[in-house]
């Protein structure tokens, strides 16, 4: 940060798109698939022909509902849809149906945490509404394909309350992780099912006032995100030193260009007064009753929720429990361990540190080939005393290389089990105490260190023997 920079404060409010996971359309029966042809998934309701009417999708609203729980929200029992009138290629009726003055989630917030520093992000409102189609530009041709229009999006819009790109990223990663473990979206956002709209404006420090803000339009990297508003808060603080703000800093609607790490001008900036906003003649106001309310708002344990668990029940240290609850594959991965029995750390350490260590580039949790009752099986063989954690690890290689495999077999075809026969056990110890009887005589007159050869040489003796019975048997004999 330059030191003029350190003299201004920013504001930034987001907006973020979530695409929900519905079957069905937002108001039609048309399929919400992704990648299907072009034009396949469309009727006269998401084309907007003449006569053809919307019905709203129940479990759009119910995964509202259940959004606007996970953030303290109030839940509006009767809200209602609006049209906002705009016309873009993309959007066949010239007009999107939307919530404006009463959405279905008002106020809420949600807590981020930078640094071991907490902060509470209010959130203004989170509304329902359709996503428009997709214009593809392909050399001096363009093309719309309106597979996407209708789709459900619930629009969630904070308060103008992060300072700055790190607040921002911190606040839309919570976000993320919220709708994946309340599985109302798959939040792909290479896939555009989660994506950012940024409100980005600055001021002197100690000033109260709101200046121009910008909007930078659909970003869907936390990467570019981060990127857009940095360069946009330099951009706007160079005019405000050039004196040039008024002039270059206008309300309008920039998009980013990652190849140039740039904002670009889009166009001007929409007031609401420039949609028109009025109630949707053909849609019913929605009212959400006692049965649907309780469906909702029953939703599973939230990252912050399990965050807690772990640490204060499970006893699971703070880092490590963050890197569990930070992807909800991870989450429900030690869930299954810890329902086959597996101790909580020795669970973590074999996911985090063991698993995740080994897989690299495309392999993830989700193709490994390796699921939570392989890895608890191997982890019970280590624990049992059947294999080494050595043993173990070498085993979880050949795993991750085929991805996936009987853990049994490989412990028999590989040649690594324990010995756990006492008797033999004792057979080599006592040969290896036969050969070294000085070596005795100095352990038991306290020379401790000494106890370490004794083991070394009863293990050479007896290959694969279980070290921690070596270890229990060995301290009888010599005593």
């Amino acid at each position: 940060m330059s030191a003029y920079e350190s003299d201004f404060e920013t504001i930034i409010g987001l907006e973020v798109h979530v695409q929900l996971n519905t079957k069905t359309k937002i108001f039609c029966s048309c399929a919400t698939s992704f990648g299907d042809e072009p034009n396949k998934n469309v009727c006269p309701t998401c084309l907007g022909l003449p006569g053809a009417l919307p019905v709203l999708n129940k479990e759009a609203v119910k995964k509202a509902i259940s959004f606007g729980t996970a953030v303290n929200a109030t839940i509006n029992q009767n809200s209602i849809f609006a049209r906002k009138n705009y016309f873009y290629p993309d959007l066949p009726k010239a007009y999107q149906i939307s919530q404006y003055e009463i959405p279905i989630v008002g106020r809420g917030n949600l807590e981020i945490e930078i640094d071991g520093r907490k902060k509470t992000i209010g959130i203004t409102r989170a509304h329902l509404e359709e996503d428009a189609g997709k214009n593809i530009h392909e050399d001096t041709v363009s093309k719309v394909d309106l597979n996407r229009a209708c789709t459900p999006l619930l629009e969630i819009v904070s308060e103008p309350d992060m300072r700055d790109s790190t607040e921002a990223i911190a606040y839309l990663k919570k976000l993320h992780s919220i709708v994946r473990f309340l599985k109302i979206s798959d939040a792909n956002m290479q896939e555009g099912s989660f994506r950012c709209d940024a409100n980005v404006s600055i001021r002197p420090k100690g000033d109260s006032r709101f200046y121009t803000r910008v909007e930078i339009k659909n970003l869907n990297s936390f990467k570019f995100i981060q990127k857009a508003i940095e360069y946009e808060v330099s951009r706007q603080i160079e005019a405000w030193q050039d004196g040039k703000y008024t002039s270059q800093v206008v309300q309008e609607t920039r998009l980013f260009d990652i190849t140039q790490a740039i904002t670009r001008s889009m166009r001007s900036k929409e007031e609401a007064a420039d949609y028109r906003y009025f109630p949707e003649p053909d849609l019913l106001p929605v009212f959400i009753d006692e049965k649907l309310m309780n469906e909702a708002t029953n939703i599973p344990e939230m990252p912050d929720e399990k965050l807690m668990r772990y640490t204060q029940t499970l006893g699971l240290k703070e880092n490590d429990a963050k890197v569990l609850v930070s992807e909800v594959e991870l989450a429900e991965f030690f869930e299954c361990m810890l329902e086959s029995g597996i101790n909580p750390k020795q669970a973590q350490i074999w996911l985090t540190n063991e698993l995740l260590g080994r897989l690299k580039g495309e392999n993830t949790l989700k193709t490994c080939g390796i699921d939570s009752q392989n890895l608890s099986i191997l982890v019970a063989r280590v624990t049992s005393g059947v294999i080494s954690g050595k043993s173990a690890k070498e085993i979880l290689d050949v795993l991750v290389e085929q991805k996936g495999g009987d853990v049994d077999r490989l412990i028999e075809t590989m040649g690594l089990l324990q010995v756990n026969d006492d008797n033999a056990l004792l057979s080599a110890i006592d040969s290896v105490i036969s050969a070294n009887s000085d070596k005795v005589a100095e352990y038991k007159a306290g020379k401790d260190k000494l106890f370490g050869f004794f083991v070394g040489q009863v293990m050479k003796h007896s290959k694969g023997a279980n070290p921690t019975r070596v270890n229990e048997l060995l301290k009888e004999k010599l005593q």
